[in-house]
């Protein structure tokens, strides 16, 4: 246990560091670093079998593996970018070099006396030696400047080769640590649980609602005994929650999208398969599919409070369940790239990598809240 928890602190020391990194490493350093992130998060999977909670091992596993696939993306991302740079500098340059070394090799070909005569007699000639004596040194800095470049063109292109195993290896540990988790979710007995599901009620709830806003109102009117999380005062959560996700904001609270439609929750795009978690300890009081929302999540973290999650693939837990902040509450869909889109992926900043997109609610009481407030957006 000791053994598993230095492996997992390594893997979450690692992360911090890189992120703050990232912004001023170069494109190797920044791979470099993430090669070391996806080693750690291959150590931390091989412990996570003997630790004893192996749902949180795997869910830090496998996050460390998102964070470093992330990291390793951005650095070949700005190595292809900087390639791109340099070849469009080398090409912008190489012609003006190119037509000045062929007129200093015409001269070295040309026989010295003749060289040492200039038409306008022997001021002219020290002028032009003098001249020469200038122009050499610049046009052989500039060739050793631009001989650097194309040094460094190789050396960005052996990072990318390089990067492919590093990268396959890393895709395979984390598709092994989601197989995982799955497997240890399904086995666990030992989540404290407040109330049974009810059935009968939820499936006359769910014929009922033809919204997702109705389905969660009826939900928050369903009082099960035992049904209310402990007391944590969730209203002191505001502007601490964690992202359940890692992704970028899609569209904000109330905002309208292409078609005019306005939701009163916040829109996530995120990457496939990214694991999800729950920001705040609650109590599962939905989990399956709802309406045309995918699979839904909603859990009660405080009394008269909702928290909607829709969107998800493939769903963690069962109703009445109790989890922990930080507990994995299921997966985004999709499909992992394989090496060969990552790689081209890796060249743009179109994020088109960000294919899934999360759906997320708070409600109070009988009306939705703005989350915004709520949750900590300053995240990728």
């Amino acid at each position: 246990m000791i053994r598993f928890s230095a492996q997992i602190l390594a893997v979450w020391l690692i992360i911090p560091i890189a992120q703050v990194a990232l912004a001023e490493a170069g494109p190797a350093i920044t791979a470099k670093r993430a090669a070391q992130q996806l080693d750690a998060a291959s150590v931390a999977l091989q412990a996570a079998d003997n630790a004893r909670d192996r749902v949180a091992a795997l869910t830090q596993t496998i996050k460390a593996y998102e964070e470093g696939l992330r990291a390793m993306r951005e650095g070949l991302r700005r190595a292809a970018i900087r390639e791109r740079a340099i070849r469009l500098e080398f090409e912008a340059s190489s012609g003006q070099l190119s037509r000045l070394l062929a007129v200093l090799e015409s001269m070295e070909a040309t026989p010295k006396p003749v060289l040492l005569l200039h038409p306008s007699g022997p001021l002219g000639t020290a002028r032009a030696g003098m001249l020469l004596s200038d122009i050499t040194p610049a046009v052989q800095k500039q060739a050793s400047l631009l001989r650097s470049k194309l040094e460094e063109i190789s050396i960005l292109r052996g990072l990318q080769q390089n990067a492919t195993k590093t990268l396959e290896k890393g895709l395979t540990g984390v598709q092994k640590a989601r197989t995982r988790l799955s497997q240890a979710i399904s086995q666990r007995t030992d989540l404290p649980r407040r109330f049974v599901e009810d059935p009968v009620k939820t499936a006359i709830l769910l014929e009922s609602s033809e919204t997702l806003e109705a389905f969660a109102s009826g939900l928050s009117q369903i009082q099960d005994e035992g049904s209310n999380p402990e007391d944590t005062d969730f209203s002191k959560a505001k502007g601490r929650l964690p992202l359940p996700v890692s992704g970028t904001l899609l569209r904000g609270y109330d905002e309208a999208d292409a078609a005019g439609i306005r939701r009163p929750g916040l829109l996530l795009a995120t990457r496939p398969l990214a694991i999800v978690t729950t920001p705040w300890p609650a109590t599962i009081r939905y989990r399956g599919p709802l309406l045309d929302y995918g699979n839904v999540m909603i859990l009660e973290p405080g009394q008269d409070y909702l928290m909607v999650f829709a969107g998800l693939n493939q769903v963690f837990g069962e109703i009445g369940q109790v989890l922990d902040a930080g507990a994995p509450i299921g997966l985004m869909g999709g499909a992992d790239p394989d090496i060969s889109e990552f790689l081209t992926q890796s060249g743009n900043e179109t994020g088109t990598e960000r294919t899934e997109t999360l759906y997320i609610e708070l409600r109070k009481g009988q009306k939705p809240v703005d989350p915004t407030g709520w949750f900590n957006l300053n995240k990728e």
